[in-house]
């Protein structure tokens, strides 16, 4: 205990940590019934964390190539002692990722956590939802298996039907006209090289903004706690709140455990590049809303493409969803009521429709 404290002593001498920490020790966080919202952003980031050190695992056996990616996935799967669980772990952590980035948006959404000053927090949180859709597309492809060829092919045809600019983005990232081992080595650099920079550069921002502007308490909270200053309560940041989001960590890796070794992630067959589509392909989940809206509107809506249309329509949807909050004002009459129904909407939508898309044939 001597020489732990000693060590102790000696880095808080040389790294002044009391100073680094003492502007946490200050900061607060609301505390009332809906609080519990909070740890969404908190166990994002850990499922990003994981994600990461998993990513570093598989790195040691991986080889990027259309000759060697599906042998050396199924190699970790079967050889290397835990390879299918570490393996099990980075693809369920992926999806669980993104399902709790999709959940904290939409928390932020209803608890109207993006009004002003918070802006900018709301427009890097929603690019970091498509970068991070953008992680879960990259590396879909990366085993190199049936599935994860022809929904890749599938994707990419469809960003080729944006207009003007869709081909050059289509060749962008496929590296050509088709999908080869150009494109598996091209997503290969997006998916560990790339994205990994830009989002690790804008969740600091993300986390700057939010520790500067602190967290947000929702309307009906916020009316009562002025009608009533005495209800107001607030916990410590540090350590009451890290140790509560601790305690969330813990629980989120129990379930990510449990996903793990009791569902491993199945690798199916190799890619061929001369076989046809097999029947029924769909994309992953947080995909399917967008996959079967695109297949629902004719193919012709009077002299226009559908197909292009839709794109379109969800390009423009995306442009309004990021500057949302710039259309609430309370010198707009009804703004409010206008953001509210269309979060509503728009939760409802996105559900449906990815149901509707998992049992539609």
């Amino acid at each position: 205990m001597k020489v732990l404290r000693n060590v102790r002593n000696w880095l808080y001498e040389r790294l002044e940590w009391n100073d680094l920490i003492a502007p946490l020790k200050k900061k607060t966080v609301p505390r009332h019934r809906l609080s519990y919202w909070y740890f969404l952003g908190g166990i994002t980031l850990f499922l990003f964390m994981i994600q990461v050190a998993t990513g570093i695992l598989l790195l040691l056996y991986y080889r990027p190539g259309a000759n060697e990616a599906f042998e050396s996935v199924q190699y970790l799967m079967t050889q290397v002692q835990f390879g299918w669980l570490i393996r099990s772990i980075h693809s369920w952590s992926a999806n669980l990722m993104i399902f709790t980035a999709f959940a904290h948006m939409f928390s932020v959404l209803f608890f109207k956590a993006f009004r002003k000053p918070r802006e900018l927090t709301w427009i890097s949180g929603v690019i970091l939802l498509v970068l991070v859709m953008g992680f879960g597309f990259s590396g879909y492809l990366l085993p190199w298996n049936t599935l994860a060829f022809f929904a890749t092919k599938v994707g990419t045809d469809i960003a080729g039907q944006v207009p003007l600019i869709g081909h050059p983005i289509m060749i962008f990232l496929r590296g050509g006209e088709e999908v080869t081992g150009a494109t598996l080595i091209r997503f290969f650099g997006f998916h560990v090289a790339i994205l990994p920079a830009v989002v690790t550069s804008l969740i600091m921002v993300h986390l700057l903004l939010v520790q500067r502007q602190g967290m947000s308490v929702p309307p009906k909270v916020e009316r009562e706690w002025v009608a009533n200053p005495s209800a107001k309560r607030e916990i410590k940041f540090f350590p009451n709140f890290v140790l509560r989001e601790l305690m969330a960590w813990y629980a989120g890796l129990g379930v990510l455990g449990a996903l793990a070794a009791l569902f491993p992630w199945n690798l199916g067959v190799k890619a061929d590049l001369f076989a046809s589509a097999p029947a029924g392909i769909k994309p992953e989940w947080y995909f399917l809303f967008m996959f079967q809206t695109l297949k629902l509107i004719p193919s012709k809506v009077w002299f226009a493409d559908g197909e292009v249309l839709g794109i379109l329509a969800f390009g423009a949807i995306g442009l309004l969803w990021l500057l949302l909050p710039f259309f609430e004002s309370d010198r707009v009459a009804g703004s409010k009521q206008w953001v509210t129904g269309l979060s509503i909407f728009a939760l409802v939508y996105v559900i449906a429709m990815s149901v509707y898309g998992y049992v539609a044939k």
